[in-house]
């Protein structure tokens, strides 16, 4: 498969890995969280080439992730804002830096804290089951064939076959 080829995959992280999937973009992607909107800043903070730079910029908003707006008419300068689609990803991002937190800090611990706002506590992202909101654990996950697989080349071994008693979610599907 080439890498060109990722967002045509019957596989949510092979077209993901399609948008953000190089370490370029999902610098650009901790930076927007952290409120970094302007060309310019983003080059200084990243010290990426501005082709590079503008390339996966144009990528980001191609896909929606990013809006690129005006912020001055004379001359008209431009800053980049997290869409809807682009604020989704936080968990991914959240994700990313937790396991840099636990596996890659060093003796000095971690290099930023996240604060929730409205408690005022440091925070550890953690994945729960929109169900019963018990912690995901990857031991106790199962993976079966969903409504838009066309192949099964991306499920594990096993998971062919009936799939466990559910009842009906949240997001009104069986």
């Amino acid at each position: 498969m080439q890498w060109s080829e990722l967002d045509q995959q019957h596989c949510s992280m092979a077209r993901t890995l399609s948008v953000i999937g190089d370490r370029w973009t999902l610098l650009i992607l901790r930076d927007c969280f952290l409120k970094v909107r302007r060309f310019d800043d983003f080059q200084a903070r990243l010290g990426i080439g501005r082709p590079v730079l503008a390339d996966r910029l144009q990528k980001l908003t191609d896909s929606f992730v990013l809006a690129k707006v005006p912020y001055r008419e004379k001359p008209v300068r431009h800053e980049y804002r997290l869409t809807q689609k682009g604020l989704d990803l936080y968990p991914v991002v959240m994700a990313i830096v937790h396991w840099g937190d636990i596996h890659m800090s060093g003796k000095k611990g971690r290099p930023l804290l996240h604060v929730h706002a409205n408690c005022g506590h440091a925070f550890d992202p953690v994945q729960v089951c929109s169900e019963c909101a018990e912690a995901l654990d990857p031991r106790q996950v199962q993976v079966l064939p969903g409504p838009g697989s066309r192949d099964k080349s991306h499920m594990p071994a096993g998971a062919i076959g009936a799939p466990p008693r559910r009842r009906k979610t949240q997001l009104g599907r069986d």
